[in-house]
């Protein structure tokens, strides 16, 4: 299945990745591994614009996580934003919406990980 961030932008040192429709066991392991090459090219401030996301699995929320724990051993940063309602009870029924940053909108969002 071919990666679920099919979109990306940059603004500053911010990279912004936008997955869209569904981030689940089938192709959480291309998405995780694209992420990870951001992160290996010295990417330390990263935004997940989830508004296009339809559907996360468990899967999906470990891809955000190892994401979360390689920027933090970096002093990096990442956000979340734009979650629709039912991709943020994922989040909240989980307990990751208590440990991660989530915000409503990508200039938040950039704010939250900027210098």
């Amino acid at each position: 299945m071919s990666i679920t961030i099919p979109s990306e932008a940059v603004a500053g040192d911010v990279l912004i990745l936008i997955p869209e429709g569904r981030l689940d066991s089938g192709n959480a392991a291309d998405a995780e591994a694209d992420v990870l090459r951001h992160l290996d090219e010295g990417r330390s401030r990263i935004v997940l614009d989830l508004g296009g996301l339809d559907y996360i699995s468990s899967a999906g929320l470990r891809l955000v996580l190892v994401a979360a724990k390689r920027l933090k051993q970096a002093n990096g940063k990442l956000a979340l934003c734009a979650l629709r309602p039912h991709v943020r009870e994922v989040f909240d029924i989980s307990g990751f919406a208590t440990i991660l940053t989530i915000v409503e909108t990508r200039n938040e969002a950039e704010a939250a990980v900027a210098g």
